[in-house]
């Protein structure tokens, strides 16, 4: 019998003990341990913070789910991986043991690099976990009441911009239907190079794309911008040029701010030398598998991926739902293989599809394979992107209260791609 441990119940974690399941021997254990005892549809959370969703839509008790498919679930923290002693301590001071470990923590946000940043004794807020946008939802009731100027973005090292251009324009179609947006500037900051840059390079003419629709709903921006700090109503921003120097300083007052952060490892694996890099992020190899210790693999945001180029403040290459959904298919087979005395073969397909909502349009990315040159490079803008969305959310909460292993981009996000296509070259 073989052990497999999970570590993280999200995005990646949930769906890697399905595929686990499915892919293992009946014999073989697999445990998932998880700080949140819930699971909840991250890319939903500029809904909830704008009130279009509340917290239980985006929901899921994982517990009777996973107990069905006979996965052990332990709702408790893991305060140290310990690999040489194959071996993790949870925070509650007990050990598991395994034979394989598979982490799928996700990120730890870096508010801390910033002096005045983040939801927790600073002055912006986030949608990057539910507890934070249901936080920046109360900020958001309190600030239709008495509106005034709003500053978006994403700080330097940040490798997740999507949901900043999200909710800026989830923002401005609240404001429009409040018929307030007159009395509310914006401006959305931005480690990127270039509007639409999105850690990937740019995909398709994202450059041009973005920039219309920021002057079409009067939302002004500041690129290769670094936060210096963060006051109550007050931002200090330094704009870069191409070439990395300081260019102007802004001072930008806000009455309601949402930043992402930078992300780091989690506490758990940040310094472990030979399992992370620096940052703390897991080093793997082509199989998802950590070099120095072979029976540790890692999937979604926790992983360590160089950036697609070398920029004038630093950005992040994001890690979406494609790559992550490849590689939990990925690691799953692998660790059966191994479990048969085979080597791994499986590689996951490092593919950025994208679907970001506007609030009443959007816009799709198509990146393959993400890091240029692509076979595919493409973008689009539609009332048909905002229903993807939505369809794809709520398959996608479907699939985890089910439990089911169904590859949810192939069945969703790429036909919804391809209407897109057929739509905008009839």
């Amino acid at each position: 019998m073989a052990h497999i441990v999970i570590i993280g119940a999200g995005l990646g974690g949930l769906p890697m003990a399905y595929e686990m399941r499915e892919a293992a021997r009946t014999q073989d254990r697999i445990t998932v341990v998880a700080k949140d005892p819930r699971f909840h549809f991250v890319p939903s959370n500029p809904w909830i913070a704008v009130n279009w969703r509340k917290r239980e839509d985006i929901e899921v008790d994982p517990a009777a789910v996973l107990a069905k498919k006979h996965i052990d679930f332990i709702p408790v923290g893991v305060r140290r991986v310990e690999p040489a002693a194959n071996a993790v301590e949870l925070d509650d001071g007990r050990r598991l043991d395994y034979d394989f470990l598979v982490i799928a923590t996700g990120p730890k946000l870096a508010f801390d690099e910033i002096p005045g940043l983040g939801p927790h004794g600073g002055f912006t807020q986030s949608v990057c976990h539910v507890d934070h946008a249901v936080r920046a939802e109360h900020a958001w009731q309190a600030f239709v009441q008495d509106p005034g100027p709003i500053v978006v973005g994403a700080v330097q090292g940040a490798s997740c911009f999507g949901p900043a251009y999200e909710f800026s324009m989830i923002l401005d179609a609240d404001l429009r239907r409040r018929k307030i947006r007159d009395r509310v500037p914006m401006t959305f900051v931005t480690s990127e190079p270039y509007i639409g840059h999105l850690g990937l390079g740019g995909v398709g003419d994202s450059k041009g794309l973005m920039e219309s629709i920021f002057r079409d709903r009067h939302i002004k921006w500041i690129c290769n911008a670094k936060v210096e700090r963060v006051e109550d109503g007050r931002m200090h921003v330094i704009e870069h040029d191409e070439d990395g120097k300081e260019k102007r300083r802004h001072e930008l007052p806000f009455r309601y701010s949402m930043m992402l952060p930078a992300f780091r490892g989690v506490e758990a694996v940040f310094g472990i030398e030979g399992l992370v890099n620096p940052r703390g992020f897991v080093l793997i190899d082509r199989h998802q598998r950590n070099p120095k210790y072979p029976n540790v693999f890692a999937i979604g945001v926790c992983v360590a991926i160089p950036p697609v180029e070398v920029t004038p403040v630093p950005t992040g290459t994001p890690k979406t739902g494609y790559m992550i959904e490849s590689m939990v298919t990925a690691t799953a087979q692998n660790i059966r293989a191994l479990i048969d005395g085979r080597e791994p073969v499986e590689t996951a397909t490092w593919n950025a599809i994208c679907l970001a909502d506007f609030g009443d349009t959007g816009a799709a990315f198509v990146a393959l394979p993400q890091i240029p040159p692509r076979n595919v490079n493409w973008v689009a803008h539609g009332k048909w992107v905002h229903l993807a969305k939505v369809g794809f959310e709520k398959y996608f909460l479907h699939k985890m209260r089910k439990g089911t292993t169904e590859p949810i981009y192939e069945k969703v996000v790429l036909k919804a791609v391809g209407i897109g296509k057929l739509r905008e070259h009839p």
